[in-house]
């Protein structure tokens, strides 16, 4: 039987590798992350749009290990806010990322926005780059409301303040296997999944 092929997953944030083993789970591939990859160097992600940083994210990895590689780029629009933090979502309060300080300068932003106000949806775009020069994309959003407050202690980035108004819940407060039936990442795989084996195999 043939060896799966390997595609490396172009992040060393442990939370993201355990969303997208999860979500890729199945498939006939070995994911692997930067973390297995030390020497791989810190890529900016400067670009104005979530398809043009997961582009270079995904294609300098592709070069320096020639491999195939898969990155994602994400983040919170929030419409109270012009659609802020959005491509800067992860850097919203400054360098170094800070999950936490992210969240305060949101709340802080929003504190005299009333809750009917605060409509956001988080958005994703995967791709995967193959040594041969061939990309494929996948986009997915999620819509909800930002929470007064955060909540859950789960998921990671503005999980804990991603309130799905279905359910009442955050993020952060869903199990797993709910989140990835919502996630904007989770419908972004939903797909990629389809495409994914035989793009990898040059088709």
């Amino acid at each position: 039987m043939p060896e799966a092929p390997r595609l490396i997953f172009a992040t060393r944030n442990a939370g993201k590798v355990a969303e997208f083993q999860d979500l890729l789970a199945g498939l006939a591939i070995t994911l692997l992350s930067l973390r297995e990859f030390a020497a791989i160097p810190e890529i900016p992600e400067d670009a104005s749009t979530y398809r043009e940083n997961a582009l270079a994210k995904a294609e300098v990895v592709c070069r320096h290990l020639g491999l195939p590689a898969l990155a994602d780029d994400s983040g919170l629009e929030v419409d109270a806010l012009a659609g802020s933090p959005g491509v800067r979502s992860a850097r919203f309060a400054g360098e170094p990322a800070d999950d936490q300080r992210n969240i305060a300068k949101l709340l802080a932003a929003l504190r005299d926005v009333p809750a009917t106000a605060r409509t956001a949806r988080f958005r994703c775009t995967i791709v995967v780059a193959r040594p041969d020069g061939g990309v494929l994309t996948a986009d997915g959003s999620c819509e909800g409301l930002i929470a007064p407050q955060p909540a859950g202690s789960g998921g990671f980035g503005y999980d804990p303040v991603f309130l799905v108004p279905a359910l009442g819940r955050t993020f952060a407060e869903l199990p797993l296997s709910q989140k990835h039936a919502l996630s904007h990442r989770a419908r972004a795989c939903a797909v990629l999944r389809p495409r994914l084996e035989r793009f990898l195999r040059g088709e």
